[in-house]
């Protein structure tokens, strides 16, 4: 499916739009989470709902993105991965959509549970379409890209959200800014990249077939096993340092706005280094690297009592979590050449399940503990996410870059 003559034509007018495409699609597909993150209060108030019950929009939509990244990975296998990759735009567009016009909670509930399936089908197979179309050199770079347009669509929409929840309400942020983005998403995707013929021989005779030669690849498995333990880890510098850093240095809702911020470049800097090195330095290295850097970076800013130092080592977490989230999604992108569709739908599932695990493990964690114990156990867990990849992942490019 992948041949130098592609990566020559990525160069030449539609080619070039290739990567645009993908990172729009990425960028986009992040706007609903990051709207809802930020105007929930706005929309519990227009339902006259309490926050605690409006707020399961997102479980739900989580616990339907987990099922559909299963669905994705079988659909893969017979169906092309661009088509799948406009039809979770389209998804994610109509829940924008919805949303924007939604009447009562219930509505609110359907519509937005419908980012779920979007979402699912968009994150694994943009990163798949990757292999498609870019050679073995230049994938890394433009994973790095795709990793890159999440955290970034924190850093423009956030702002740009609030402003427009300020002058028409959430409503407008739906219809003014998710909606738009996600219509140039599906326009970029169709017209900028290629109709690659699907062919099944390839990729498989039978829906399940893919599952089976992902499940029966233990370098594969580790990988899906190691990003649910990264992930778990990962919550405690993305979902709970800035409620740390609230709670224990009392620093007003202002400050935390913008730690959000540092934090989101933090990571995006870290992404992007790792797909410049990963070449030389190799997938597995840097997943390893990254993986252990980012545990003990949760472990130790729990424990340190000095404001502006504990907020350094967060940062310094979300830089080797950036260098870690694109070599791992570089390093499972290449376990199962014949069925990268359904790898990548298996590694998305797997993430979103360690988020769960990880919001989940955390919040016990200070239920019955304190902030300290929560370090230690969603660090500890990273730590072992390095182990994991450092022996029972094989980097299978290792020697094709050289």
């Amino acid at each position: 499916m992948v041949n130098n003559q592609n990566d020559v034509q990525n160069q030449n007018n539609p080619y070039k739009l290739i990567l645009p495409a993908l990172f729009i699609s990425i960028f986009s597909s992040a706007t609903p989470n990051i709207l809802t993150g930020l105007l929930l209060i706005d929309i519990g108030q227009t339902f006259a709902s309490p926050i605690g019950v409006i707020g399961q929009i997102q479980t739900l939509s989580s616990a339907i993105a987990v099922v559909t990244s299963l669905l994705t990975g079988i659909f893969s296998v017979r169906f092309r991965q661009k088509s799948l990759l406009i039809y979770g735009l389209v998804f994610l567009a109509i829940s924008s959509l919805g949303c924007g016009f939604a009447v009562n909670i219930g509505m609110m509930f359907i519509v937005f549970s419908i980012s779920g399936f979007g979402r699912a089908m968009v994150v694994p197979m943009a990163t798949a379409l990757i292999a498609e179309h870019f050679s073995l050199e230049r994938r890394s770079n433009a994973m790095g890209w795709l990793i890159a347009g999440g955290s970034l669509s924190y850093l423009v929409g956030s702002p740009v959200i609030s402003v427009l929840g300020d002058v028409g309400g959430w409503r407008l942020a739906f219809l003014g800014y998710s909606l738009p983005l996600l219509l140039l998403g599906i326009l970029l995707v169709w017209k900028g990249l290629p109709s690659v013929e699907h062919d099944p021989s390839s990729g498989g005779t039978t829906y399940l077939e893919g599952f089976e030669h992902v499940l029966s690849n233990k370098s594969a498995v580790a990988c899906l096993i190691g990003a649910v333990m990264a992930s778990i880890c990962w919550q405690g510098l993305v979902y709970y340092s800035v409620s740390f850093f609230r709670r224990l240095f009392l620093i007003p809702v202002g400050w935390a706005a913008m730690i959000i911020s540092f934090l989101a470049m933090s990571f995006t800097f870290g992404s992007l280094l790792s797909g410049r090195i990963v070449n030389r330095y190799g997938r597995k290295s840097l997943t390893v690297i990254g993986a252990l850097f980012a545990g003990l970076s949760v472990i130790s800013y729990t424990m340190i009592p000095l404001f502006w130092l504990s907020i350094a080592v967060a940062l310094i977490g979300c830089f080797f979590s950036g260098i870690r989230y694109t070599a791992a999604n570089s390093l499972s992108l290449e376990q199962v050449p014949s069925f990268r569709g359904t790898m990548m739908s298996l590694n998305s599932a797997a993430i979103s399940f360690g988020l769960a695990l990880g919001a989940a493990i955390g919040g016990m964690a200070l239920i019955w503990y304190d902030w300290n114990i929560l370090g230690i156990v969603l660090g500890v867990i990273g730590v072992v996410a390095a182990i994991v990849y450092y022996i029972f992942t094989k980097d299978r490019t290792a020697q094709a870059v050289e």
